[in-house]
């Protein structure tokens, strides 16, 4: 366990080693081309320190309030080895998952082993598609805005989105990839939404129309966005988990409501990424019109509602997917003379928001 850590500080040291990981990127990269032994030798060496720091510490961090519904998921699992009756009413393949942990091993080691399966999959999917040059894409993925809190607060919604993206190595085979979608929204019912995203992409894949939609969906929002809230607060649409969206129940940071322009404009970034490879450079790979589409979808999806309660809930439904829908172009196809130096970049922009809303914003 990380207890030499100060509590309260705990967070912030996460967010300065990214930091420091992030500026060594940029600085190899005003020095070195992208294909140099040099470079490669770093980014194999700096991406598994990455991959080994952030499962451990995050999954040896203590069991403590500061990460809010970690201490609930501790109770939970202290229930089940108790033998107390639990009523589970959905999310089933995760408490499936806590049930049989409970049977052998401790807490600790569950919250290591939660830790273990959110981080893998991100590296075995960035080393499948971008072979050398995984450590861009593992990086963009860790320094994205909701990463920390999804691997330590909201951790069954984590589980599930990298359970989701696990799916995608295997988009050729539409059945095993779909079958992996569906087993994340047993860890997750949320995930259903980007799962009928992507669903729907196999159908009609053209990302031009879905950016239409995305650009509609805002104005639709700012008309009738609060007409939609309460229609769903009324009606009663969806389960607890999420029907308490729409409430005052949860406590937890980024609660403002309103329209947020600044998780908007957070959005955008993955927007405008794919509107310029797609559109302005004419860049034709299927499957990542696929990706982008579904993150399209399901953040348009999050747009109509967006002035609901705890919104950032709803918007991470396609903001996990933001590092792969930014950096898979940039890793597949060379378009400019110095492309080592416009990822470094990338990254360094891309992180400077997650550092402004995650550390700067949260100590003033």
């Amino acid at each position: 366990m990380f207890d030499f850590v100060p509590i309260e500080k705990y967070s912030f040291y996460f967010f300065q080693f990214y930091l420091i990981v992030t500026f060594l990127v940029v600085l190899h990269s005003l020095t070195l081309q992208m294909n140099d032994k040099k470079n490669l030798a770093f980014l194999k060496v700096f991406g598994l320190l990455s991959l080994l720091f952030t499962i451990l510490y995050m999954g040896l961090r203590p069991i403590h309030g500061v990460f809010v519904d970690m201490t609930i998921y501790a109770y939970t699992f202290e229930r089940f080895q108790a033998n107390s009756p639990i009523k589970v009413t959905d999310d089933y393949g995760f408490y499936a998952f806590m049930n049989f942990s409970s049977k052998i091993m401790t807490k600790e080691f569950f919250f290591f082993l939660c830790a273990f399966i959110y981080v893998t999959p991100l590296f075995l999917i960035s080393k499948k598609f971008f072979k050398q040059y995984w450590f861009y894409a593992f990086l963009m993925l860790c320094i994205s805005f909701s990463f920390w809190a999804y691997g330590t607060n909201g951790i069954r919604n984590g589980l599930a989105t990298s359970l989701f993206l696990l799916a995608l190595p295997y988009h050729n085979n539409k059945y095993v990839c779909i079958g992996l979608m569906l087993f994340s929204c047993t860890f997750h019912q949320t995930m259903l939404l980007p799962t009928m995203a992507y669903t729907i992409t196999l159908f009609y894949n053209d990302p031009k129309k879905y950016i239409i939609t995305w650009l509609i969906a805002i104005p639709v929002s700012l008309v009738l966005g609060n007409f939609l809230v309460k229609y769903i607060e009324i009606s009663g649409l969806g389960n607890d988990k999420v029907g308490g969206y729409f409430t005052d129940e949860i406590s937890e940071g980024f609660s403002k409501t309103g329209f947020r322009w600044d998780f908007l404009l957070y959005s955008s970034l993955a927007v405008l990424s794919g509107w310029y490879f797609i559109v302005k450079k004419e860049y034709n790979d299927k499957f990542y019109h696929h990706i982008f589409n579904t993150f399209l979808i399901a953040n348009a999806a999050w747009i109509l509602i967006i002035q609901v309660n705890f919104s950032n809930r709803f918007a991470y439904l396609s903001w996990f997917m933001m590092g792969l829908v930014i950096i898979y172009p940039l890793l597949k196809k060379n378009f400019f003379k110095n492309q080592n130096t416009i990822i470094a970049g990338v990254i360094l922009f891309y992180f400077a928001f997650t550092y402004v809303l995650n550390v700067i914003l949260v100590k003033s």
